[in-house]
């Protein structure tokens, strides 16, 4: 009997103790975790204001025009200089055979201009050979009316030949003035022949200058993908009017890769360039990833803004900012297949 309430009395002891015991345990490992994190906090600068960044590339056209073709679907994976779609070129290529014929007049205007310019060369020397020749006769003519004019005075002659030889020589020096005359006119018919000439040359350089132009905007006809990416949703269908300059879709370019963490400005006094951070991604809560600060902004998020703040308005009221961080991924090429651009992430930066 006694033996019965002895073991009564343990069991008893024993049902006291065991929750006890338990929540000795809870309370234990309750104030680890708390240790931990207060810990965690005093040693660490921590944010969930932090997403993954990517070059988002606009593709757009150089050229008004309606959209011939489309060789890509929304999200397809491109490579660099892969042909994304088509402008139709038909108007384009119709100017394009209008400026070319227009190009070989001017060019044919130019070649009539040279052998203009070659003609009256020739004629001016022909002139100048003339006057030669008329100032060798005014030279005769000169030396027979001298001649005359003495056989004249001793009655060697009559009056008829002497007015003869005068008149002779008055229409000798008559010719040489008009061929005088005559090559001033033509050089100065010569230099406006070369001034045409410079004109039609400036104008076949200024129509083949069009058509390289207008090529040019055919060649931008094609739009070709400039970086290595997938393409977003696309804004074009076949058929389209597009603007130049009008964004018709992008290109995530997956080859750049990088976070921005915006920290508080009172904790951006623990963040240096070089700082090794912890990485945590919401979609992968259990990938740990390491990170690398690279560049801290000089300007809070706030001055970025379409309508920055003016606090000078009279509206003030104190607002903890939030100043961008860099960080480029230590061994980025690992995690570019679950990367994401826009992806929300935790960053964990150790205080040094």
């Amino acid at each position: 009997m006694e033996e019965k309430e002895i073991n009564s009395s343990e069991e008893k002891k024993q049902v006291k103790i065991g929750p006890k015991i338990i929540l000795g345990v809870v309370a234990l490992v309750a104030l680890i975790i708390i240790t931990t994190k207060v810990w965690h906090a005093i040693t660490h600068e921590e944010t969930d204001n932090a997403q993954v960044e990517m070059r988002v590339v606009p593709i757009l056209s150089r050229v008004s025009g309606y959209v011939d073709k489309i060789f890509v679907e929304d999200y397809a994976s491109v490579k660099k200089g892969q042909l994304l779609m088509t402008i139709d070129t038909t108007e384009l290529e119709l100017q394009l055979e209008e400026m070319t014929a227009d190009y070989k007049q001017s060019v044919a205007d130019l070649d009539n201009a040279k052998a203009s310019l070659v003609n009256a060369e020739a004629a001016i020397s022909f002139s100048k050979d003339n006057t030669e020749v008329s100032a060798l006769r005014k030279e005769k003519a000169l030396n027979d009316f001298n001649r005359d004019k003495k056989l004249f005075s001793a009655d060697g002659i009559t009056q008829k030949q002497y007015d003869d030889s005068r008149s002779n020589y008055d229409i000798t020096m008559k010719q040489l003035e008009v061929g005088r005359k005559d090559v001033r006119v033509a050089e100065t018919r010569l230099e406006m022949l070369r001034s045409q000439l410079a004109k039609n040359a400036a104008q076949v350089d200024i129509k083949k200058a069009r058509i390289d132009q207008q090529k040019l905007k055919i060649s931008y006809c094609h739009v070709y993908a400039t970086s290595d990416g997938k393409v977003g949703k696309r804004n074009a269908d076949p058929g389209q009017f597009v603007q130049a300059g009008a964004p018709l879709f992008a290109v995530i370019n997956s080859e750049e890769l990088w976070i921005v963490a915006n920290f508080k400005e009172n904790q951006i006094k623990n963040i240096h360039d070089g700082n090794i951070v912890n990485i945590s991604i919401d979609g992968y809560p259990k990938l740990e990833i390491k990170g690398k600060a690279t560049s801290i902004s000089d300007a809070t998020g706030a001055k970025f803004a379409l309508l920055p703040p003016d606090n000078a308005t009279g509206n003030f009221i104190k607002v903890t900012q939030r100043i961008p961080v860099k960080i480029e991924i230590i061994d980025v090429d690992k995690y570019k297949n679950i990367l994401r651009a826009g992806m929300s992430v935790e960053i964990s930066a150790p205080i040094n």
